[in-house]
């Protein structure tokens, strides 16, 4: 077999033209680095230079190799370095998964401080897995996910509308660590010009009429018993939509209201205000959920530390 070490030597002599040159560069001298190109022709059976007035040039076959080479070379520096990622905080690739809320401040401004303290680890923000956070981080496709309790249910989507749902299993939890990061509280949010706009509170019994959006799960009403139980009765939901700055043009218009939770209280649209609420709403922890130790990678560790600061930090107003 190869070894890697011959490899350099012979993309080193194809891309610098000449023996000495690539001697120097790897620090050898000129006989050894054509010791390693004769024994490596005579192991392949073919010449792979030939020598010009100005130097060396790879023949047909060279040129094979050293594609080959470089290839061969590119992997093993990517292994190194994805098994580097276990020993060390400083290198590596980490996929991360949030919801939108949590990327209109939290994560961005998570991301910014990591990559300055940790430049050697790459990140990616990836879409939510469709098999759920747990399952992701379990099956390593993301490394860390930002959840919040309204997710920790077998079917969170038979959680928002019955109270009677199941929480998720111990063994679902099994290798996987949940960081709580904070208390999101929830206000309210009305057009400018709402006649409840003026109240520094508004009374949820002032709110039972009202039309309401619902967005995307977690980004959403949350369990709607929760909320009507609130209100005096079912919210009256006449609109949809994913995104939060749509759903923040629709109050502005004066369509209907919606929930604001704590991680999006900095970016308002300028045409609605948001409220608190009397009584208040219940509030929504949000986690971090990562693979426990000892599987957790040295980068994630330092990671969770950024996320945990931020978290503890006040969110823009």
């Amino acid at each position: 077999m190869l070894d890697p070490w011959t490899l350099q030597v012979m993309v080193e002599v194809e891309e610098r033209g000449s023996f000495s040159a690539a001697a120097e560069a790897l620090s050898m001298t000129q006989p050894a680095v054509s010791r390693q190109i004769g024994g490596l022709e005579r192991r392949l059976g073919v010449p792979l230079f030939r020598r010009t007035a100005r130097g060396v040039k790879a023949t047909a076959a060279g040129e094979i190799v050293v594609d080959q080479a470089r290839d061969v070379l590119a992997r093993l520096r990517a292994l190194e370095m994805r098994v580097g990622a276990f020993t060390s905080a400083e290198t590596g690739h980490l996929r991360l998964s949030a919801f939108s809320s949590a990327n209109t401040w939290l994560m961005p401004e998570v991301i910014r401080r990591f990559s300055r303290s940790h430049p050697g680890v790459r990140l990616s923000l990836v879409r939510e897995d469709a098999a759920g956070p747990m399952a992701a981080i379990k099956e390593a496709r993301v490394d860390l996910a930002l959840v919040t309790a309204w997710s920790l249910y077998a079917d969170p989507s038979a959680a928002k509308h019955d109270p009677s749902a199941e929480l998720l299993e111990p063994a679902d939890f099994t290798g996987v660590d949940l960081l709580p990061l904070l208390d999101e509280e929830f206000q309210v949010a009305l057009p400018a010009d709402h006649r409840l706009a003026g109240l520094r509170r508004v009374s949820l019994s002032d709110l039972c009429d009202e039309v309401w959006i619902e967005g995307g799960y977690p980004d959403c009403l949350g369990p709607i018993p929760q909320l009507a139980e609130a209100l005096g009765r079912p919210p009256r939901i006449g609109f949809f939509c994913e995104d939060w700055n749509g759903r923040q043009a629709l109050v502005a218009g004066g369509s209907g209201i919606m929930l604001v939770p704590t991680l999006v209280r900095g970016a308002v649209h300028p045409g609605v205000v948001r409220r608190p609420t009397a009584p208040s709403l219940p509030s929504r922890r949000l986690y971090a959920a990562s693979l426990a130790p000892p599987f957790r990678l040295p980068a994630v560790t330092a990671l969770l530390d950024v996320i945990a600061r931020v978290s503890r930090e006040q969110i823009p107003a």
